[in-house]
This record gives structure tokens, sequence and C-alpha cells, in this order.
């Protein structure tokens, strides 16, 4: 068994590729999934592995627009994309308050959303956990954050 990766802090934020914010209006996910696929240039990230990672920006900076900032414009949804040793993480951080959003939530039953037996919403955090290698949740009395996590390869190759 291996020792549980220790909690990530402020001083273990590496390098930053960029740190910007986006108004909470519908649309803004492809502002913040393209600025974060322009700032990820510099690194071996593309094909498919980039398609899933902005797949997972838009659909995780649109919960934050929706459910944390309830689409008030006037309150942004941060994001920043940071190297941390080889994984790169990108932090989308909303205005919500409450407890945050459970990342290990009951995974969408298909069948029974079309029975209508479940809400056909709720696909949210299923898809951003399946596009990525991590999905990290955390939040406080007025921010919720999913830290969305890309092992990059190392030097050379696999």
């Amino acid at each position: 068994m291996t020792d549980p990766k220790p909690a990530r802090t402020d001083a273990d934020l590496g390098r930053t590729l960029a740190d910007f914010s986006v108004a909470s209006e519908p649309g803004n996910e492809r502002l913040a999934m393209e600025t974060v696929a322009e700032a990820v240039r510099v690194l071996d990230v593309s094909g498919e592995n980039l398609e899933r990672l902005k797949t997972a920006v838009a659909e995780a900076t649109m919960n934050a627009m929706e459910h944390g900032n309830h689409y008030r414009a006037e309150l942004p949804v941060e994001v920043q994309v940071l190297v941390i040793g080889r994984d790169l993480a990108v932090r989308i951080t909303d205005q919500g308050s409450g407890p945050p959003p459970k990342e290990d939530g009951d995974a969408p039953d298909l069948a029974a959303k079309l029975e209508g037996m479940q809400t056909p919403r709720g696909w949210g955090l299923f898809l951003i956990k399946s596009m990525v290698d991590e999905m990290n949740i955390t939040g406080d009395e007025g921010h919720h954050t999913v830290e969305l996590v890309v092992h990059l390869e190392p030097e050379g190759g696999k």
C-alpha cells in the first residue's frame, strides 16, 4: 500500500501557466476552455488528452457559473492553470456558499433517467471525473473549487 498524497497547499503551486476569471454568463465556459487550451500549449498535452481536458474545463466552469454563482455576471469564476511536479492542475473556483458538491456521488443511471425515475440532469461531475486523471472538490463558506488533474508524461515518454 502506498502512502496517500499529502493535501496540496498554496506553497505547492509550482508554475502558473494562467490565472484568469470569466463572468458567470452562459457561453463563457467556451472562453475558459479555449484560454486553458492556449495556456497548456507549452506542455505536451494534445489530441484526445487535450480534448478531454477542454471538455472537463468547460463542464466544470458551466457548473461553477450555474450552481455556484447562479449565473450572476458580477460573480466571477476564477481559473488557475498550474504545473505541480509532473501534474497539470486546473482549479475552477466559484463564489458559492454551502457544502461543496460530493465528488463520489452515485453514477447516473441511464435507464432510470430514460424512465423518468431520475432527473435528466446530473451528468456533470460524472463526466468531468471521467475526462481527467483526478478530480478534487473543496469548499468553504464562500467558495467551491473543482481541481482537475492530468498526469503529464515523464521526459522521454512512458
